[in-house]
């Protein structure tokens, strides 16, 4: 049976940045990491919350990423902007880029930043979450190690690759959030199981030889399942497109893994777009997006993306987080 502790949303950041630190993080690092993984449990996305923290302390240790790191901004073109990440955590250098992007996009109406040499940058909706949050339209795309084979083939070739597409609402308020894996689950969801010793659900993955199984460790071995057969195949090489090629970083294909210690920094990209609703809509985007969440809403029984977090997100902040007392030991084991 697994123990639980409460925690605050508060205690968790606290927990994720003295960990970090003491790790060998450098505190301006660690702190929107640590903000990230406080909001990542908010939203009930625990496999990218504290169980993470003590991996990116090893993979500091281990010189996968350099937790000492400095981003680099440069600004190449009017509306684009680009941030070396110099084989540290994404958050810091996404930061970096969002501290120019959000005005920039505001000004053009559309601006776009792309981040090469980064890393695993956890949830992909938390950061488009914030361009939405900030009135403008928010897509996001990052690539991932190979863990997904082309379609008709068996060896990995393309990453789980996520996007995300966020919408804003009235007063800040984030209407739409859309993110999602080009597999049928995140392979850290698997990790998860595979680290707890509890089976996955058929459809999950696949052993090497292509066939599904219900062993999370087989399936780490093999490849992880496209969501939609070859359908989620090609929404793969979109992201491999917009956050590898675009950004100069690193194929999923020739990446080193972001589990375990072994093959040096991953150097993965980023890329976010963002887009100002009034620039092309004529005053209607906000009354267009209403009646599409309304037309939503109105059916019995029919989910609109985003509302789930949302709810977890107002839960969290009211009782706390229920947190896995195995991943606080083995915090508590890094802490000084």
């Amino acid at each position: 049976m697994i123990q639980t502790k409460t925690l605050t949303l508060s205690d968790i950041e606290d927990l994720a940045m003295r960990a970090l630190v003491a790790a060998g993080t450098s505190e301006a690092n660690a702190r929107p990491l640590a903000v990230a993984t406080a909001a990542t449990e908010a939203d009930g996305v625990a496999s990218h919350g504290l169980a993470y923290i003590p991996i990116y302390c090893e993979h500091v240790g281990c010189g996968k990423v350099d937790g000492q790191a400095r981003p680099v901004l440069t600004h190449p073109r009017p509306a684009a902007l680009h941030v070396d990440a110099a084989t540290g955590f994404a958050h810091p250098a996404i930061d970096l880029g969002f501290e120019q992007l959000i005005p920039l996009a505001r000004d053009q109406g559309i601006a776009i930043l792309n981040i090469h040499d980064s890393y695993n940058c956890g949830v992909l909706g938390y950061h488009t979450h914030r361009l939405a949050a900030a009135g403008l339209v928010g897509l996001g795309f990052t690539n991932a190690p190979a863990s997904i084979a082309p379609s008709g083939g068996a060896r990995p070739v393309i990453g789980t690759n996520p996007f995300s597409l966020a919408t804003p609402g009235d007063g800040g308020e984030v209407d739409l959030l859309i993110d999602q894996s080009a597999s049928t689950i995140a392979k850290s969801e698997v990790m998860k199981h595979a680290r707890e010793d509890r089976p996955i659900p058929v459809g999950w993955a696949l052993d090497p030889d292509g066939n599904p199984t219900t062993d999370p460790n087989v399936g780490l071995k093999g490849s992880m399942a496209p969501s939609g057969g070859y359908k989620g195949v090609g929404v793969a090489l979109l992201v491999e497109v917009m956050a590898a090629a675009l950004s100069g970083a690193t194929l999923g294909k020739d990446a080193a893994p972001f589990s375990g210690t072994q093959g040096g920094p991953p150097k993965t990209g980023q890329c976010f777009i963002a887009i100002h609703p009034g620039a092309t809509s004529g005053g209607h985007f906000g009354t267009r997006m209403s009646d599409l969440i309304a037309a939503i809403r109105a059916q019995e029984g029919a989910h609109l993306q985003g509302d789930g977090r949302r709810a977890k997100r107002a839960e969290a902040k009211r009782s706390g987080i229920a947190v896995n007392t195995a991943t606080l030991d083995k915090i508590a084991a890094i802490l000084p």
